[in-house]
């Protein structure tokens, strides 16, 4: 066998033709009639759909069979939802239903499928266009039967929950030809009076024929234009309306819709208390705060009272006043203490004192400038030897005493210290220890060099 035409097993063969079948139908309504209807212990219902020339295998499974609103028997006429597909195991083909009801209302369910679909098509059950439910619900609307079971829930559930709920039964047919008109009047009507927080739309449950009225288009299309959030709660769980899928909300059953509106005594209870305990935190708060302000208002106010004001300025005026007296006895001590050093200083240099301390020092001085003198010429006389002894040692006298002579020229009276002073021709003297001796230079004769 070529790799083009694989040899395959009775499974791959089934599962293939599984995934054929599954892919390329999609969900189909059938209509037939019901044979060889089993329903063993598991739940799940296994028939026969037919015709007068053939037949289909159908198996509907327990968590839809169970909320079938009939009992499915042999030759009863049905309309039936599902998807082909293929068991493998005995490669039987077969139909999975995911809906089944008898076929009287086939066509009212063709019809609504294509209403819901058009409705669709146009955004009216769009979620972004519905308006949320009012935090509280002041004023409800009901628009129900007077007489029906719905109506008797919503009020039980609304009166246990919340008693002081203002709630207006709107009374309608909810099941023939004039109930559909009816119920979208009273919306309108209901919508534009301002009147309601909320409407609400109840009814019980039944077929899709008892429901029918609730699958009107024009109905559909008010729901979606009031101004005020309407609830559907139209038949069982498993029952859906055009007007579950218009209204803002939809509800499984009208008890269910009546706890949605409103909150639960208990709970409205407890958020008073507590409301209750957060206000008198905040009145005994604001009490004490304005009894602060009070006696503080009362403090100030006491303290500029004229009584109080004037024994205040009594207690000022008499602290500056003995303030005043200390400070004026501090000064006149002072002053009694500077009077007092000044009688000593002026005792001190009186005149007679003064002529009497004077005449004591001249008679201790008149003995002094003898002594003095004495002492000045003795010792002046002492500097004076000193001096001249001094003299003599530096005298060149003394050296032309020993035989020396002292040369000068005769025109200025310079020294002469070397021969380079003098001259062949020039006049020069010299003083000797006696005398003076004029002399003319004959001739300049200097020493040779000395060696180093």
């Amino acid at each position: 066998m070529s790799e083009q035409n694989p040899v395959l097993t009775p499974a791959q063969l089934n599962t293939l033709a599984r995934d054929l079948l599954e892919s390329a139908f999609p969900l189909v309504w059938v209509e037939g009639e019901l044979g060889n209807v089993t329903r063993p212990a598991s739940g799940h219902l296994y028939f026969n759909l037919k015709d007068a020339r053939a037949q289909v295998r159908c198996a509907m499974f327990r968590p839809k069979s169970q909320w079938l609103k009939f009992v499915p028997r042999e030759g009863m006429k049905v309309l039936a939802r599902g998807r082909l597909t293929l068991y493998e195991a005995r490669g039987d083909y077969q139909l999975v239903l995911d809906h089944l009801e008898e076929a009287g209302e086939g066509a009212l369910r063709r019809a609504y499928e294509a209403l819901k679909a058009k409705l669709e098509a146009e955004g009216l059950f769009d979620p972004a266009r519905k308006h949320p439910l009012p935090r509280w619900v002041r004023r409800l609307a009901v628009i129900t039967s007077p007489t029906g079971a719905a109506v008797r829930d919503v009020l039980s559930v609304l009166g246990r929950r919340c008693p002081l709920l203002d709630v207006e039964i709107l009374p309608s047919l909810v099941q023939g030809e004039t109930a559909a008109a009816q119920i979208t009047s009273l919306l309108q009507r209901a919508g534009a009076s301002g009147r309601y927080d909320a409407i609400l739309l109840a009814r019980g449950g039944g077929s899709l024929e008892d429901l029918w009225a609730f699958n009107d288009e024009r109905l559909a299309r008010a729901i979606a234009a009031s101004p005020v959030p309407v609830v559907s709660a139209v038949g069982h769980e498993t029952d859906f309306t055009l007007a579950d899928f218009a209204a803002d909300v939809r509800a499984p059953t009208p008890s269910v819709a009546a706890e949605l509106l409103v909150p639960d005594r208990r709970d409205l209870l407890a958020r008073i208390g507590v409301l209750h305990g957060r206000l008198r935190a905040i009145q005994g708060h604001r009490l004490r705060q304005a009894m602060q302000r009070a006696d503080r208002a009362a403090l100030r106010l006491q303290a500029q009272s004229p009584q109080n004001r004037l024994r205040l300025l009594g207690q000022r005026q008499e602290a500056l006043r003995r303030r005043l007296e200390a400070r004026w006895r501090e000064q006149l001590q002072h002053q009694h203490a500077r009077l007092r050093h000044a009688g000593a200083v002026l005792r001190a240099h009186h005149p007679q004192r003064r002529v009497a301390q004077l005449r004591e020092r001249l008679l201790r001085l008149q003995s002094r400038p003898q002594a003095a003198i004495a002492r000045i010429l003795q010792r002046d006389a002492l500097k004076l030897r000193a001096l001249a002894r001094s003299l003599e040692a530096c005298s060149p006298l003394a050296t032309v005493a020993r035989g020396y002579s002292i040369v000068t020229r005769r025109d200025d009276g310079a020294l002469v210290h070397s021969v380079a002073q003098v001259a062949p021709g020039d006049r020069v003297q010299a003083r000797l220890r006696d005398g003076t001796v004029a002399l003319t230079v004959g001739s300049v004769t200097p020493d040779p060099p000395s060696r180093p």
